[in-house]
């Protein structure tokens, strides 16, 4: 693996001449595989899957996981079920800062998310009753992020497809962003060779040049007190030290503590691969001291001449004693706490405490994915949504459930038709305990519900 000269020169700089041999040296090693465990989607066995496999314990993460070699997760279906995501160690740092500085619901934003990594692990770290904006730019990468975020199964998140200068209207809105910049990606060179071949000192500067214009156009979102997580998956200090300066010079915050266990190896922020079991990485949180003048906004940031929910596209409940409303929320453990309505022939549920947010969303943002679909009119009857057996808020016993070995599992996420002994109409198929998804059983043979756009490619 040869280095970009510049990057090398560059690197000799910040950390002297020693230090840089030992990261190009780690540099050139084989990257580590973890993993992180949904702690709501416990399965029954681990047997005959990756979360059998030995590990050790990511540090700084208690759910994250680290993996003497790296498996096959395409043929595991508890990663299909939202049982784990695969997620680089350092990343998972986030948690870390979450716990230290987090104690109370929040409304947090991730304003770069794709592919999912740092959505999933905030909504599972942050006290129950956060609520979360997951957004990325990149229409592909957003369906990823949608697809992830679904899998994950927690109800109180929206998806968004939105630049940075689209969250105009959220002025003190959020108490938590997560922006995870873009980046030129020296942290990813062991891991990606196009990154190597991508990397050079015109492209670092384009990029801390983005970054200080994302966090312009979101810093007026964070409320006053708030917490930024900025974070880069890169070494110079042009993208990492330098923009934490530029934002308490400029904009008005302060850097906070990491509070590291001496032990871990991380240095004022920088995860160096030849220091911890990870991929380069840097992170720092701030919070935001500037004492705007609030007085002109209404308890969700907006002014108070334009409140939340006006001309927003409003959200209509269905009529709750109808045999309709009755059938969904049999479908749900906690219905009473969701809002459900139907657009196009399709029904959804979102949490109703967080309904503002999902108004205000729709009206000026590109939603792409918000809280739980249900199902959707077929004829006179409902069919039950992918999105619903992925959901934490699934009530498992409306549905007969049938559990798949490993084979019908993989023969299911390839969206091939199945034969299972159950009774006739829609089926939840599980793997070790986990919802899979529908299927609906028409006697010789069951309907494969798995979305195709989903659907495992590869051969078995």
């Amino acid at each position: 693996m040869i280095l970009p000269h510049d990057f090398i020169e560059m690197m000799e700089k910040q950390i002297g001449s020693e230090e840089t041999k030992k990261l190009t040296n780690a540099i050139c090693m084989p990257s580590p595989t973890s993993i992180r465990i949904n702690p709501i989607k416990k399965c029954e066995n681990s047997s005959d899957s990756v979360l059998a496999e030995e590990w050790n314990e990511v540090k700084w993460c208690k759910e994250g996981r680290l993996l003497n070699e790296r498996p096959s997760f395409t043929f595991d279906p508890l990663f299909h079920c939202g049982a784990y995501y695969v997620q680089e160690a350092s990343s998972m740092y986030l948690s870390h800062i979450i716990r230290n500085y987090i104690n109370k619901p929040v409304i947090a934003l991730d304003m770069c998310a794709a592919p999912g990594g740092k959505s999933t692990l905030a909504i599972s770290t942050l006290p129950e009753g956060s609520f979360l904006i997951a957004n990325e730019v990149n229409r592909k990468r957003c369906q990823i992020l949608a697809e992830n975020i679904t899998k994950w199964g927690n109800p109180n998140t929206i998806v968004t497809n939105n630049y940075a200068e689209d969250f105009a209207n959220f002025t003190n809105t959020f108490d938590l962003i997560i922006c995870d910049a873009p980046c030129s990606g020296e942290g990813m060179f062991r891991k990606d060779e196009e990154a190597i071949k991508e990397w050079n000192l015109n492209n670092v500067e384009t990029c801390w040049k983005r970054q200080r214009e994302i966090v312009s156009n979101i810093w007026h979102c964070l409320k006053p007190g708030g917490i930024l997580i900025y974070s880069t998956c890169t070494y110079n200090h042009y993208e990492d030290e330098d923009i934490i300066s530029w934002i308490e010079s400029e904009l008005g915050g302060k850097r906070l503590p990491l509070c590291d266990d001496k032990d871990w190896g991380i240095k004022e922020g920088h995860f160096f691969p030849h220091h911890i079991t990870g991929e380069g990485f840097f992170v720092c949180p701030i919070r935001k001291t500037d004492d705007d003048d609030t007085e002109d906004y209404d308890d969700y940031g907006n002014g108070k001449k334009n409140k939340k929910g006006k001309d927003a596209k409003g959200i209509t409940a269905i009529k709750p004693n109808t045999p309709i409303a009755k059938e969904l929320k049999g479908y749900l453990n906690d219905a009473e706490s969701f809002t459900i309505y139907e657009e196009k022939d399709k029904y959804y549920a979102f949490p109703t405490e967080h309904l503002s947010y999902l108004q205000e969303a729709r009206n000026s943002l590109h939603v792409v994915h918000s809280g739980i679909k249900l199902a959707t009119v077929k004829g006179k009857n409902l069919q039950p949504e992918h999105s619903l057996a992925m959901s934490n808020s699934l009530r498992k016993d409306t549905f007969a459930n049938v559990e798949l070995d490993k084979d019908n599992a993989i023969a299911y996420l390839r969206t091939e038709a199945i034969c299972v002994d159950a009774p006739k109409g829609f089926i939840l198929l599980t793997y070790k305990g986990i919802p899979l998804g529908f299927g609906k059983n028409i006697g010789n043979r069951v309907n494969n519900l798995y979305p195709a756009e989903w659907k495992i490619r590869k051969n078995y």
